[in-house]
């Protein structure tokens, strides 16, 4: 040690002071990445660092990106996002004329209950094929109501709709934006919505794109809940989603484009 000082030409006392500042580095370090490892954990191993370092810096403590995404890498920590891609399953190829507008392209909603956008995607059980129509608001993000079903009729999105409409009491004017699949297009949904003054949207023609909200939702429910699970019945899955949705995703999960 006196060599190393000599040859550097430092002082005894700067060398321990080296020493005690390096040792106290180190001590943050490991709470900080144990603090990381225990909200990595509590999110079910669907948080990246970005969400982390929101999580931080809500508890009052500086969280840079790079810092948090490297101390997750030491410690072979991923986010099970981008693993997994989905797709709609809605057919639209009976809906290619007019009178279906779109009423969402270009616009900026910037008020809860302004648009909601809704789809429907497929969730495997034992039993067979559960599927789920959810309502989700554009602005919020929340899911604003879902209805469950073993078969892909137009009746689940009425469900959705009218249990999204009892919690929330959309207002008049509301726009109702989905793709063309034929659930969306039936004259039955159209009535529906008409009876609350609910205003129909609609994706175009081959642009997946135009109700990105919901398949992003259908995405992070199926990475966050549904892969690498097993679920022996139809009501197992349900009861499993629908604790997600209302106990985890409405009311804790980090939500980026809110901040």
């Amino acid at each position: 040690m006196a060599e190393w000082v000599k040859l550097l030409k430092a002082s005894r006392s700067g060398y321990y002071a080296y020493i005690e500042r390096r040792e106290h580095l180190e001590k943050e370090k490991e709470e900080k990445k144990a603090i990381i490892k225990a909200i990595f954990d509590k999110s079910d191993g669907t948080y990246g660092p970005d969400r982390i370092c929101g999580e931080l810096r809500k508890r009052g403590q500086k969280a840079s990106y790079k810092k948090i995404s490297g101390y997750m890498s030491e410690m072979g920590l991923s986010s099970i996002h981008n693993r997994h891609k989905t797709r709609s399953l809605t057919d639209s190829r009976k809906a290619r004329g007019e009178g279906y507008p779109n009423l969402v392209s270009g616009q900026t909603f910037d008020r809860p209950y302004q648009a909601v956008c809704s789809d429907i995607t497929y969730l495997k059980s034992g039993e067979g094929w559960l599927y789920l129509c959810s309502v989700k608001d554009i602005v919020s993000g929340e899911i604003l109501g879902e209805a469950y079903s073993a078969n892909m009729k137009k009746e689940i999105v009425i469900q959705a709709f009218l249990n999204a409409q009892a919690r929330h009491k959309l207002p008049e004017g509301t726009i109702f934006h989905a793709d063309r699949g034929s659930q969306y297009t039936s004259k039955a949904v159209g009535e529906i919505l008409q009876m609350y003054g609910i205003k129909q949207s609609f994706s175009r023609v081959g642009m997946p794109g135009d109700n990105a909200w919901a398949e992003s939702f259908f995405s992070t429910l199926k990475k966050e809940c549904i892969h690498f699970r097993y679920f022996a019945t139809r009501e197992e899955l349900k009861r499993t989603v629908f604790a997600w949705i209302h106990g985890f995703y409405n009311t804790k999960r980090i939500h980026k484009r809110l901040g």
